[in-house]
């Protein structure tokens, strides 16, 4: 821990060029700028992180990733390519992190304020891990998990599963001694069952008719994107559906806090 009050807080994206249904896919370019850049450039808006790394793989294919991230003036962590947990904690450890920020880079639209509930959430009331997805309230694309680094290693020295390893919370929402919050969309039912992450050719389309609809994207906000996906039925047409068996998650435990946008 830091001396002083200050919680040194980093985001980590995470994110590598192997997919099994569209690789190379967070290279792909959505209007002017790559997946990942759209994902890197709002996670540095976040107004209560302190710096934002990529942990990327360490095999050459990856190298674009560590380019494109050092470009964009952000860090870079690499580490094993299946055990994800290990990447975070060796990124956590090298960034001298209080509390670590988990965003995954196939969400180009991942919202900052969103971000900043989260970490203010977990602070403000003394929490270990806080998510916004236990149970989903909000888009799938816009889930946020935030950690101290001292759980998040404690979940790794506890000999994690390979699919602890892969999926890097699991070992962390199980455990019974956490304290645990959940930050809420209360005032957008029905939210959840938008799906805003890039993983298969369908979400690719979708979000380049978006683009197309949406020129200002980078600069809009989830809930102004919900009334616009909801507004038009060409998105609604080609709009993927969340899909909540892919996002089930360990919710017992929660406490539930209602999301409150703060400038």
């Amino acid at each position: 821990m830091n001396s002083g009050s200050h919680v040194r807080t980093v985001a980590i994206v995470q994110a590598r060029m192997g997919s099994s249904r569209l690789p190379g896919k967070v290279m792909m370019r959505l209007g002017p700028k790559t997946v990942l850049a759209h994902c890197l450039d709002r996670c540095k808006a976040i107004s209560n992180v302190d710096e934002v790394v990529c942990a990327t793989v360490d095999t050459p294919d990856c190298d674009p990733i560590a380019d494109e991230a050092e470009r964009l003036g952000c860090s870079v962590f690499r580490g094993n390519e299946t055990d994800v947990l290990a990447r975070y904690v060796g990124a956590a450890r090298a960034a001298e992190a209080d509390v670590v920020l988990r965003v995954t880079s196939d969400c180009p639209v991942i919202d900052p304020q969103v971000c900043a509930e989260v970490v203010y959430a977990l602070i403000q009331y003394q929490a270990d891990f806080a998510t916004n997805n236990a149970p989903p309230s909000f888009p799938h694309g816009m889930d946020v998990e935030v950690v101290r680094t001292w759980a998040l290693e404690a979940a790794w020295d506890n000999n994690p599963t390979t699919h602890e390893r892969e999926h890097v919370m699991p070992a962390v929402r199980g455990n019974p001694g956490l304290k645990k919050l959940n930050v809420h969309a209360a005032s957008m039912p029905g939210a959840e069952n938008l799906r805003w992450t890039l993983d298969t050719p369908q979400d690719l389309e979708f979000f380049e008719l978006l683009m197309k609809v949406v020129p200002d994207l980078p600069d809009r906000r989830w809930r102004e994107l919900v009334d616009i996906c909801r507004a038009s039925p060409e998105l609604l047409r080609h709009s993927p559906h969340a899909d909540q068996d892919t996002r089930q998650r360990v919710f017992e435990g929660f406490e539930q806090i209602a999301y409150q946008a703060r400038a």
